[in-house]
């Protein structure tokens, strides 16, 4: 059950899935989750996309990785913080477990994610790390997977 924190492009990640710190609506948006529009090919995820839109907060859904060398994306929206006090917390963990279950359901063995809400969606970033560390903690005290937490820059 290794988790690992790594400093890198998510992108280029090679896990069975990536997780994409998507908007409610699945359209391709700026940040991480523009950047895996754009390596997955944008015209084919956001069709894929577009069948499973829209989705709650806290929820995950997947969709093949087509030219990323992962071979399924994870998307999964999350919180957008307003002060802590609206759930934000209960809904970011909800982004890691449910994503992390529907890995485990397609026979993920590895599965590599960004700091869900950390950047636009303004979730304070060392909070942001203790709720993944969390949650990812907790699964993993039950499940065999390699987690990786790719922070940006």
């Amino acid at each position: 059950m290794p988790f690992f924190k790594i400093q890198g492009d998510i992108t280029k990640m090679e896990t069975d899935a990536i997780v994409n710190a998507a908007n409610t609506q699945l359209r391709m948006g700026g940040g991480v989750c523009g950047a895996i529009f754009r390596a997955a090919g944008a015209a084919k995820l956001q069709a894929a996309c577009d069948a499973l839109a829209p989705i709650q907060t806290g929820e995950a859904v997947i969709t093949d990785g087509f030219d990323l060398p992962a071979k399924y994306i994870i998307h999964t929206a999350g919180p957008i913080y307003q002060d802590g006090n609206h759930g934000e917390e209960a809904l970011l963990r909800a982004c890691y477990i449910n994503s992390l279950e529907l890995a485990k359901q397609n026979d993920c063995a590895s599965v590599a994610f960004p700091l869900i809400s950390g950047g636009i969606y303004g979730y304070p970033k060392e909070e942001a790390l203790r709720v993944a560390e969390e949650a990812i903690g907790d699964f993993l005290a039950k499940n065999e997977m390699d987690v990786y937490l790719v922070l940006f820059g």
